[in-house]
């Protein structure tokens, strides 16, 4: 636990008690702070009293008017579409608002690093698609290399759970828009940005509102070294004003695509070799075609990121190499199950909308492909360009029929369960074939989540390769 400082005896309120929310009062008892939690479920009221703590309700202003702070939860709105009213009326009385982020800014560094060798440091990554999987493989590449590390933020522990920091330790944090908007403090070591495509417009008002979101992370941070994706017009324009110039090396620029040779340091991925450039000229070179854990042009772009933010860490090309071959994906996400006859299976249960599915459909050359469940607005009607790689689709779920009517030309079975799918795929594969699980749909017709309809495919999958 990282005690959160500079609350002692005082009332902080903590709305909402979710994971960061109950560590974040946990935090805040530790250092002193006398928390003050409420959330607007009786089921999370109640997981607290399990907890230790015993609600307060905050819609009360006799409550509320005595807080030195409110800390929020990420999924509460502070601002829109419309702010929490407790929120509203915490701003309208001048209480400060933070999150567990900015809490876990302040209070991380403490007096027992006077005695370090070496202090520790925080790799903060965000961006719309790619930060898990980053986040994911740059913890792996420092774990393999044997250098102390953890991770937390917006994948696996709230920020205030971690342990505190040992000698020489590196802390990786996945972090949200909605962490990176609201958070007081931010001040990351490196700052990893890794692209921008809409999401959560109507959380930040527009596509604007959800760019500066995560632009705080820079522009609040200022990280010593910044790794930015430059693929789309955002980050180009980020990495400008993150640097003094071209050759300025503060700032790595990323690209999954494009060359980057001008620059003062910059790591792209093009045909599938990742190649490093400092002063103009190349310094490195991995071919990414054999890696396993990271198909597609888009984990290539993760894995620039993460080659960048580690090399700025001091690693070597040869031992980060070395760990890109031993990262075996993250869950649900282009996630090798298994293979037999030269047929490989992947679950992408995580390609939840047209733009992580096109992705997904451009990884692999031949392509059984398993999609469906509770389309979103439009369908697949998108994804008509990049249908070129599918043999065919094997539709599940409420929306099977509809995409079934987006399809044109390519040949497809409506199979309407996973059990179906799956197995009419594996009958149909040939060598050199991927069964794909990338549903371009979210799960709640048939699962509770895109975990467990991933998990669903992994088990079917798994029970096959064992008979």
């Amino acid at each position: 636990m990282i005690p959160v400082t500079g609350y002692d005896g005082r009332k902080v309120g903590v709305l909402g008690l979710g994971r960061s929310g109950l560590a974040a009062a946990r935090a805040l008892l530790a250092g002193g702070a006398d928390p003050v939690v409420w959330d607007d479920s009786g089921e999370s009221r109640d997981k607290a009293r399990e907890a230790g703590f015993e609600p307060q309700d905050l819609t009360r202003d006799q409550t509320l008017l005595g807080l030195s702070l409110l800390v929020v939860s990420p999924g509460i709105p502070h601002l829109y579409p419309a702010p929490h009213p407790v929120i509203a009326r915490a701003m309208a009385a001048g209480i400060p608002v933070d999150n567990d982020i900015g809490l876990f800014f302040r209070s991380f560094a403490t007096e027992d690093w006077d005695v370090f060798d070496t202090a520790p440091r925080v790799v903060a990554i965000t961006g719309s698609n790619g930060k898990s999987t980053t986040t994911a493989l740059i913890h792996h590449i420092l774990s393999e290399a044997g250098r102390p590390t953890q991770m937390a933020g917006n994948i696996g522990r709230g920020v205030l759970d971690l342990d505190p920091a040992r000698d020489g330790e590196v802390v990786v944090l996945e972090l949200s828009s909605y962490q990176t908007d609201l958070a007081r403090a931010l001040t990351p070591d490196v700052a990893v940005f890794t692209n921008l495509s809409p999401d959560h417009l109507d959380r930040h008002n527009g596509l604007g509102g959800y760019f500066a979101a995560k632009r705080r992370l820079f522009a609040e941070g200022g990280p010593d070294r910044a790794v930015i994706g430059v693929d789309e017009p955002e980050g180009v324009f980020l990495a400008g004003q993150m640097s003094e110039g071209p050759t300025d090396d503060r700032v790595i620029r990323i690209s999954s695509g494009q060359k980057l040779e001008t620059f003062g340091w910059s790591v792209f991925a093009r045909k599938g070799f990742l190649s490093e450039w400092r002063k103009g000229r190349q310094v490195a070179s991995i071919d990414l075609r054999e890696v396993q854990g990271l198909p597609g042009a888009h984990n290539h772009q993760n894995a620039c990121a993460a080659y960048a933010a580690t090399r700025s860490l001091g690693m070597s090309p040869r031992d980060v190499e070395a760990a890109l071959h031993s990262f075996g994906g993250l869950p649900h996400r282009s996630q090798t199950i298994g293979e037999r006859g030269g047929v490989r299976f992947v679950n992408d249960s995580k390609a939840t909308n047209v733009d992580s599915a096109a992705k997904a459909l451009q990884a692999f050359p031949r392509i059984r492909w398993i999609a469906g469940g509770m389309g979103k607005e439009g369908g697949i009607s998108a994804l008509a360009p990049h249908l070129g790689t599918v043999v065919k689709a094997y539709l599940i779920g409420h929306s099977a029929r509809d995409f079934a009517l987006q399809l044109g030309a390519t040949p497809y079975e409506i199979c309407e369960t996973m059990d179906r799918a799956v197995a009419s795929a594996a009958s149909e594969a040939q060598s050199g074939d991927v069964v794909l699980l990338a549903p371009a749909a979210a799960s709640f017709d048939q699962y509770p989540n895109f975990e467990k309809r991933g998990e669903d495919f992994t088990a079917r999958v798994q029970a096959m390769l064992t008979v």
